[in-house]
C-alpha cells in the first residue's frame, strides 16, 4: 500500500497534507507516529469516567493532530464530538456517547489501516 492509497482507504486528503508538509518521507513518519498517540484512549477513558473537561481536551487534540495530518472522516467526526463537549456547550451524554460511536468507528479503521501500512513499510 502507498501512502496515497492509505489516504484514500481511510477518507484523508492526501493532496492537502502534501500541501502542508514538504516531503512525503516526512507525512509518512508523522502518519505511523499518529499509533502512538494516546488523546484517543484518553478520550474513550473520560467519557467512561463521566469526566467531560478532560474528555474535551482529548477530543480538541484528536481534533487538532487529524486536521494537521488531513484525516479528513476522523477530524469530522472528532469535531462533532469536541463541540458538543465545549464547556459551555456541554451536550447529553445520549448525544456525545452516539457521536463517540462513529469517531470509535472511524478511529479504528484509521488506527488499523495506518497499523497495516506501517508494518509493510
Amino acid at each position: 500500500m502507498t501512502l496515497k492509497e492509505l489516504y484514500q482507504a481511510i477518507e484523508g486528503d492526501y493532496d492537502d497534507v502534501m500541501g502542508r508538509l514538504p516531503s512525503e518521507s516526512l507525512v509518512k513518519k508523522f502518519v505511523i507516529k499518529f499509533l502512538d498517540d494516546k488523546s484517543y484512549e484518553l478520550l474513550e477513558s473520560s467519557l467512561k469516567n463521566k469526566d467531560f473537561e478532560t474528555a474535551f481536551r482529548a477530543a480538541h487534540t484528536l481534533k487538532g493532530v487529524c486536521q494537521n495530518l488531513s484525516f479528513t472522516k476522523l477530524y469530522k467526526s472528532s469535531n462533532t464530538v469536541t463541540d458538543s463537549l465545549r464547556p459551555g456547550q456541554l451536550q447529553t451524554e445520549d448525544i456525545i456517547n452516539t457521536q463517540f460511536s462513529v469517531v470509535k468507528k472511524d478511529y479504528d479503521k484509521t488506527f488499523l489501516t495506518i497499523k497495516a501500512y506501517a508494518e509493510q513499510a
